[in-house]
């Protein structure tokens, strides 16, 4: 693009333009929300901390998701996010990791029980959780890298509510074409790649599941397997949706409305799917409250 143009180093963030009456309302919501999040993950963290029967490695891999959905969603709060593009990629890539990390150890843990204390040792589970953070955080770094050689010319605001990484792109005034092509190979690898491999292990779970000849057994199976699945299928869904699908004829609000599933929803979702419906939980906050009330 030719002539004189004047760059921007500031952009204004429009977030839902709604009236005032309906702004009070989401912004209540939206608090509501983001306190149920850091609560829910925070209680989940503390309690994994506390209780060293949690000390697992599933438990392992949820203290890890509960730290990433707490930093997500307060990086996804708007004031904080005028130069924080970079962190807020980096957290999305590592839930997608983690969430195939744990999809691993829950296929390891039904389908060769015998051997799951030597597969998901706790040195394995470090290097995977490691890997994931480090390989999550180098991608993200990329994207930074291509962001910094662009210009930014204009208009000086953002149709969203925080600086996701689309919308950024619209400002810029020259060609953008190698980062698009980044961040669909990025979507490939983080997105489709570990969707297929949740989506395999799981079904090797349910075939496995099929086998069992204790209905409780079964049961109880299931109802771990179809919880993890529910958050697998609303994460990794929003996402494809958002960065993979056509654009609809208003992408803007259409990008708005999905962002908030997995920046806001889904962090607030993950610990009553994942953690407190579950008995070790549950006892666990028994314990640690009968210990609060013991001294």
């Amino acid at each position: 693009m030719g002539g004189n143009q004047t760059r921007i180093t500031e952009v204004t963030l429009l977030g839902f333009q709604v009236d005032s009456a309906l702004e009070f309302f989401l912004f209540g919501l939206f608090s509501l929300f983001y306190t149920l999040t850091l609560l829910g993950n925070g209680v989940i963290l503390g309690l994994i901390c506390l209780d060293s029967r949690l000390h697992t490695p599933m438990y392992f891999f949820l203290s890890h998701l509960a730290i990433i959905d707490m930093s997500y969603a307060s990086n996804n709060v708007p004031k904080m996010l005028a130069n924080l593009t970079f962190l807020y990629l980096a957290f999305a890539n590592t839930e997608c990791l983690i969430l195939v990390v744990m999809a691993y150890d829950r296929y390891v843990a039904v389908c060769h029980p015998l051997h799951y204390v030597i597969t998901m040792s706790w040195r394995v589970c470090t290097v995977l959780a490691i890997t994931s953070w480090v390989l999550s955080f180098l991608l993200a770094l990329v994207h930074l890298v291509l962001f910094l050689r662009l210009p930014f010319c204009g208009p000086h605001e953002i149709n969203h509510f925080f600086c996701e990484i689309l919308s950024v792109l619209k400002l810029a005034c020259a060609d953008t074409w190698l980062n698009q092509v980044v961040i669909f190979s990025a979507c490939v690898f983080i997105l489709l790649g570990p969707l297929c491999l949740v989506l395999g292990s799981y079904a090797r779970i349910l075939f496995a599941i099929l086998r069992i000849q204790s209905a409780e057994g079964r049961r109880k199976a299931f109802s771990t397997c179809s919880s993890h699945l529910c958050v697998v299928g609303l994460f990794f869904g929003t996402a494809i949706i958002l960065y993979m699908a056509p654009k609809s004829r208003h992408p803007e609000e259409q990008q708005k409305v999905l962002s908030l599933f997995y920046s806001l929803f889904n962090p607030m979702l993950n610990p009553l799917i994942y953690s407190l419906r579950s008995k070790e939980v549950k006892g666990a906050f028994r314990r640690v409250l009968w210990k609060d009330r013991l001294m």
